[in-house]
């Protein structure tokens, strides 16, 4: 992946940031790419090292890291504890030298007990600038992004992947709409797949990780004794394309669906026999052509109540971020009653 990326890039980003480009605010508001690293659970590396030998190891990745920034064009803009923010004149150079910077610590040969992982966040948009120090939404949604990814992952906006070039853009996959605290539209997230081995499948441990780091819901759905975390959408039906294809002859071909909605879960009915939602504390809805908002737990069933003996069943659980570790019911309701 990297090699493939230095190959395309070529001479093609040829604009440093200096420092003396960037002495007062004369300019209006400049493009470049904000980009956040940080050594992921230093808490444990110090824990296990020892201060001294973790902030010499710390040290070392921080001056990976201004090594990198300079080779692409770049540089670091400040020190933030055990990571660094730096900025790029461009997108392409911002995402090879988080490629680069992620190579460069998963090569390093050391003991399992003193191996670092990092995590990056970047995004592209207008900055103000004040001498060395750069400023704007650009810095804080870039700041979110390094907050979202887990331990050797990049993850970036579905508006920075669009100034990618498009060789690099081939380099992603989008994972989902999350919500950004000060924006107010969800921000769609991406990763970029700087391991060669990486393929374009979405892995559910990463995305599951994101989604609990943005402090949203998550949905959990148990049907035939297969546990399905819902990330944005699923469809329930007997064609074979849906999330959840079912087997009762009273459901539809495409019967119902499961969306997340800001921090909510909404099921729609489309079918011709309707949608019932059987609540853990009794509660029973029958939707026909309608939606409504999923809460607590229970059970959804097509075209018949929970209680009937032939109804197939879906378990469902719906997760704050207070409760994301507490696992869904392992039995369902079976009826309406509780």
């Amino acid at each position: 992946m990297l090699t493939a990326l230095g190959r395309t890039l070529g001479s093609a980003a040829g604009r440093r940031v200096p420092r003396s480009a960037t002495r007062t605010m004369e300019a209006p508001e400049n493009d470049l790419t904000i980009l956040f690293v940080d050594v992921s659970d230093s808490v444990r590396l110090y824990e296990s090292l020892g201060d001294a030998v973790a902030f010499r190891e710390v040290r070392e990745c921080l001056t990976v890291f201004e090594e990198v920034a300079a080779g692409h064009h770049g540089r670091v803009v400040k020190t933030i504890g055990d990571g660094s923010m730096c900025v790029f004149p461009d997108v392409d150079s911002a995402m090879l030298a988080a490629c680069e910077m992620q190579a460069r610590l998963q090569q390093r040969t050391m003991p399992h007990d003193r191996q670092i992982e990092i995590r990056i966040g970047l995004h592209h948009g207008p900055v103000l600038l004040e001498g060395d120090d750069v400023y704007g939404d650009t810095v804080n949604t870039a700041s979110r992004m390094a907050q979202f990814a887990a331990a050797g992952q990049i993850i970036t906006t579905g508006e920075t992947v669009a100034q990618l070039s498009p060789a690099h853009r081939n380099a992603t996959r989008r994972l989902d709409a999350l919500p950004v605290k000060g924006k107010h539209d969800e921000v769609t997230v991406h990763e970029v797949l700087w391991q060669a081995s990486t393929d374009h499948t979405q892995m559910p441990g990463r995305i599951d990780t994101i989604i609990q780091r943005a402090g949203i819901a998550r949905l959990r759905l148990l049907h035939a004794g297969r546990e399905i975390i819902v990330v944005a959408s699923i469809t329930m039906g007997r064609h074979a394309n849906n999330g959840i294809v079912l087997k009762d002859p009273m459901a539809s071909r495409h019967h119902a669906f499961i969306e997340r909605r800001k921090d909510k879960f909404v099921i729609g009915d489309q079918s011709s026999n309707g949608t019932f939602v059987a609540m853990k504390n009794g509660e029973e809805f029958k939707l026909r052509r309608e939606e409504m908002v999923l809460y607590g737990s229970g059970a959804i069933t097509f075209g018949h109540r929970a209680r009937d003996k032939d109804a197939e069943i879906v378990g469902f659980w719906c997760e704050s971020k207070n409760n994301a570790d507490t696992p869904p019911p392992a039995n369902p309701p079976s009826n309406g009653a509780s």
